[in-house]
């Protein structure tokens, strides 16, 4: 078996007891916890040196856990019928507002249900320059992150889009629900990003091979033991806003990966939407700017922490 990637992480404390699959599907985004338990039928995944069978098995702290990704059988990506709310499109663009739980691209194991393959039946071309299995993606947004994106539909778009993010000259403004009353109304997070230095599938604030990252953040309302927030990113890194807050201690409501393990009303995925997006139009020069209202997961979980 060709192995195209591998992951690894180490079993937390608050981990321990849970499922395999549910724990590596929790730890790793872009794999699905179906895909997950077929790599353990394949016998792709090892637990301290030993190859595990049983998706079943509960791991134990300071588990080791090694996940082999095998190349993929194909790279040809197809456009699906899935709906899509798009609130704006031209010749050389189109603006989704993606709905909490779609992945924006297929990855390994995931070739269908994205947001690529939507787009692909819906628009036919896009740009190419991220190749066959991200067409058109010039930024992304996890998969529990509601919110806005642009898409590129030729290379000139893409290209210019791209030298947009590259600027830090997009507007991205988001709203969440953090743990925790937010002392101060408004502050700042300038902390490098990179990997986790022990846990390769996570992000970190840590002076290894990282970047710089600056979040901006704005208290809007607080709740007793959580805080309604708007963050704005001045630059783009992975994870940037969860990885930001957890940093300060205030890690969102729902993320499994940076805050508790075990979410507050069982809320899956973090509450964060991508509610602001602006940038200049890579043909008119005009600078266009969109809005999306909270959808119903968001304010639902709001009813929640304000009860």
């Amino acid at each position: 078996m060709s192995i195209l990637n591998t992951y690894e992480l180490i079993v937390t404390d608050h981990e321990e007891g849970e499922r395999l699959d549910v724990v590596l599907a929790s730890n790793i985004e872009d794999l699905s916890r179906s895909y997950i338990q077929k790599l353990i039928e394949k016998s792709s995944i090892e637990i301290n040196g030993c190859i595990e069978k049983s998706k079943k098995y509960k791991v134990k702290e300071q588990d080791r856990i090694v996940v082999h990704i095998p190349e993929p059988e194909r790279l040809e990506i197809d456009g699906e019928n899935i709906p899509l709310e798009i609130v704006y499109e031209d010749d050389d663009l189109v603006v989704v507002n993606k709905a909490k739980g779609m992945v924006v691209h297929p990855a390994v194991g995931n070739y269908t249900g994205t947001m690529v393959n939507a787009l692909l039946f819906h628009c036919k071309n896009l740009s190419t320059i991220n190749g066959v299995i991200r067409p058109g993606i010039v930024h992304r947004i996890d998969k529990d992150t509601s919110g806005l994106l642009v898409s590129a539909k030729n290379d000139r778009a893409h290209a210019s889009l791209g030298e947009q993010f590259k600027a830090h000259s997009i507007k991205r403004i988001y709203n969440a629900i953090t743990y925790g009353n937010i002392k101060n109304d408004s502050g700042t997070v300038e902390m490098p990003i990179g990997r986790h230095p022990t846990n390769r599938l996570k992000m970190a604030v840590t002076d290894m091979n990282s970047k710089k990252a600056i979040t901006h953040y704005k208290v809007i309302e607080r709740y007793g033991n959580f805080t309604f927030i708007e963050a704005r990113l001045e630059t783009g890194r992975t994870h940037q806003i969860r990885v930001h807050m957890a940093y300060i201690h205030h890690p969102l409501l729902g993320d499994r990966v940076y805050g508790p393990k075990k979410p507050k009303y069982h809320i899956e995925g973090q509450i964060l939407h991508a509610r602001v997006l602006g940038f200049i139009h890579p043909s008119t020069g005009n600078y266009m700017e969109f809005d999306s209202d909270l959808p119903y997961h968001f304010r639902e979980a709001m009813g929640k922490v304000k009860a």
